[in-house]
Parts: structure tokens; C-alpha cells; sequence
């Protein structure tokens, strides 16, 4: 007997009345250039327009209404290295709710300064001593807040879930769709609303090659872990997929790929110039396998998630000088 997943297409919609009038409807963006060079007719959902500049603040808000009076006056916690971090700080300041973020001591100045604006509660750890996961705990535990953790929560899937129905009601039924993948989070909430909206659509994760362990996951169909990985996607520096998420993308997703650092750099810089948006490397993630090829895609509509804008500029000129 199968196991029912953690998520369904109704808390996906639940999540999307919750959020109404709460967060952006972000654009839809077309490129005659993206279409020449695939072949394909493509949509660009752009979550880099989203509140805190990114999708995470979708589940972070519907995690934080979601809870309890008593749950809300003792705070939040979490550990994330800016996107998640800095959505969770804007949720918890427009619901009163305080936040504290575990943040790593190398996350991009940009993203720690934003969750600080936001009002939360910052506490520093070195990646390569600290277990986040744990310390979270420990400091929740001590104050009797809740952990509303990055990806594998069903309120936080669920909200990342309505990028893709917010992308389908506006472009139509597609023929792929394309996600980045950290720790899975985005991916599987999509995933469970376009298999919902658009039932032959063929739903494809994309990880940097540096940070691969969805992939092998998905292929092997066991759970991999790499720690700290180098890439420059900072987003999908998570070591391995949630308990909740794994299933889910086990269950709806029909692929997954990987795309190498210089297609990242490079699809990124052509979202900058084409489409005249700033999007972070993570963002990009989904566009490098379509436009490096990794995804064929001639004579299809393809949807392509732009996951965020939260961009280290100085980090991007001296990337923009080393390509």
C-alpha cells in the first residue's frame, strides 16, 4: 500500500487563498531571443519580483498565518543562507511575529542584511563545524519557538506550489516545466499543482552538477548528501532532500538534470541583458538547462521557474569578468 504524500493539490489551493492579497502575482515574461535559440515557446515565471525577492516568501507566509495564536506570540525559528531567511523575517514582521534565523557566516552580505532590515533576529555558525539542523533546535528549544524549517514542511511546499498555478492560469497548459532544486521544496510544490493543471506536461528539476545529490537521489531512489557543496548557486548548497519532499518528487516529477557552473553564469547574464531582470544564480538554474541545451525543447511550451533575484552584484561583476 502506497504511502499518502505529505502535500495534495487542495493544501496547494488552500495556500493560494491564504496568500491572496498577501503576496505578488509575479510576471509572466516571454524572450524572442529564448524562443529562436530553442525552438520552443517559453514562459518565465518571475519570482525575482516576488515580496523579499524570491519564492520562498509563498511557504514562509503560509507557514507563518497557519499557526497558532500561542505558537505565534513565543517566534519563529529557522536556518537558511538568505532567501528562506529573509522571507521568514518579512512574514514574521507583517504578522507580528518574532524571528530568529541560524544563518551561516558565509551566506552573501546582500541576503543577511535584507533578513536584518526585516526585523529578525540573526545568530551566526560556521557550515563546517555546526550540524544548522541541530543548533536550530537547541535554540528553539530553549525559548519554546517554533522551527518552520526551509523546504520540508507541508506549509511551505504547498506555498511554493502555487508558482506553478499562478504560472499555468496565466500561460496555459505547458509541455515542460522546468524548477531548480535545492532541497526540494519549490520543485515538489509545483510539481503536485502542474500535474493538477496541466496533466501531460513533463516536469524536469534542475540542480547545479556541483550539487547533484537530488539527482542521484532520484535516480538511485536513495536519499544522497553532499555537504556544503561548491557551486555558486548558494540556493542549492542544501546537502540532500527532505523527508517530505523526496517522496513527492519521487512520486510526480519525471525528471532530473544537472547544469555546469559556466551555463549557470551564463544563463544568468542572458536573463540580465534579454529579458532586462536581475536574477541570482540559484534563479537561473532552470534556464541554463534549457538554454545550454541540456533540455530539448523544439516545438513545445516550456515553463521555466525564475526562482529569485537576491544577487551578491559585487560576487556577479567579478563572476561577469572571470566568463
Amino acid at each position: 500500500m502506497n504511502t499518502p504524500l505529505a502535500v495534495n493539490f487542495e493544501d496547494v489551493k488552500a495556500a493560494a487563498a491564504r496568500l491572496r492579497g498577501n503576496i505578488n502575482t509575479t510576471p509572466v515574461l516571454t524572450s524572442t531571443t529564448a524562443n529562436r535559440r530553442t525552438g520552443a515557446q517559453v514562459f518565465f515565471k518571475c519570482e525575482n519580483f516576488q515580496r523579499t525577492g524570491s519564492f520562498k516568501f509563498r511557504g514562509a507566509f503560509n507557514a507563518l498565518s497557519s499557526l497558532s495564536p500561542e505558537e505565534k506570540k513565543r517566534g519563529v525559528f529557522t536556518y537558511s543562507s538568505g532567501n528562506h531567511a529573509q522571507a521568514i523575517a518579512r512574514a514574521g514582521q507583517m504578522l507580528g511575529i518574532p524571528t530568529t534565523i541560524i544563518m551561516p557566516d558565509n551566506a552573501p552580505i546582500v541576503k543577511r542584511e535584507a533578513t536584518a532590515g526585516y526585523g529578525a533576529e540573526i545568530v551566526l555558525y560556521q557550515p563546517s563545524e555546526t550540524v544548522r539542523e541541530d543548533y536550530c533546535r537547541q535554540r528553539a528549544e530553549e525559548r519554546g519557538g517554533t522551527i518552520i524549517p526551509p523546504y520540508n514542511h507541508p506549509h511551505i511546499i504547498a506555498g511554493q506550489g502555487t508558482t506553478a498555478l499562478e504560472l499555468i492560469e496565466t500561460a496555459g497548459k505547458l509541455d515542460l516545466l522546468l524548477v531548480c532544486c535545492g532541497g526540494g521544496g519549490l520543485l515538489s510544490g509545483c510539481a503536485i499543482a502542474a500535474r493538477e493543471l496541466s496533466p501531460n506536461c513533463r516536469i524536469i528539476g534542475v540542480e547545479p552538477e556541483q550539487a547533484d545529490d537530488a539527482t542521484r537521489s532520484f535516480y538511485t531512489k536513495t536519499l544522497h548528501k553532499i555537504n556544503n557543496p561548491d557551486t555558486i548557486a548558494d540556493g542549492a548548497r542544501t546537502p540532500y532532500l527532505g523527508s517530505l519532499t523526496f517522496p513527492i518528487i519521487l512520486a510526480k516529477v519525471d525528471e532530473m538534470v544537472t547544469v555546469s557552473e559556466d551555463a549557470i553564469a551564463r544563463a544568468m547574464f542572458f536573463l540580465w541583458e534579454r529579458l532586462k531582470i536581475v536574477v541570482e544564480p540559484t534563479g537561473a538554474l532552470a534556464t541554463a538547462a534549457l538554454l545550454d541545451g541540456v533540455v530539448k525543447a523544439e516545438n513545445r511550451r516550456v515553463g521555466v521557474i525564475i526562482s529569485g533575484g537576491n544577487v551578491d552584484l559585487k560576487g556577479a561583476i567579478a563572476l561577469f569578468e572571470k566568463c
